[in-house]
């Protein structure tokens, strides 16, 4: 049986969301999926810095999330 937690979604541009997950298998190590959009994102070159911006805020989050999970293992 896999557990599996959420540990950061966020929008990214006008349109798209990433997700970020941490999954426990039963049967093997732990993993962290990566959701992007189906479809390329698409930003103004101008946005580039805000989209960049965004996208290192949910990874910072699940980072955050996932060092708890841990230590609250540990």
């Amino acid at each position: 049986m896999s557990k599996s937690t959420i540990l950061a979604t966020g929008r990214i541009t006008a349109a798209d969301i990433i997700t970020v997950t941490y999954v426990e298998p039963g049967d093997s190590p732990p993993v962290v999926f990566i959701r992007w959009p189906g479809q390329p994102s698409v930003a103004d070159p101008l946005r580039l810095p805000a989209v960049a911006n965004a996208v290192m805020g949910v990874l910072t989050a699940a980072i955050t999330k996932l060092a708890a999970i841990r230590a609250a293992g540990l």
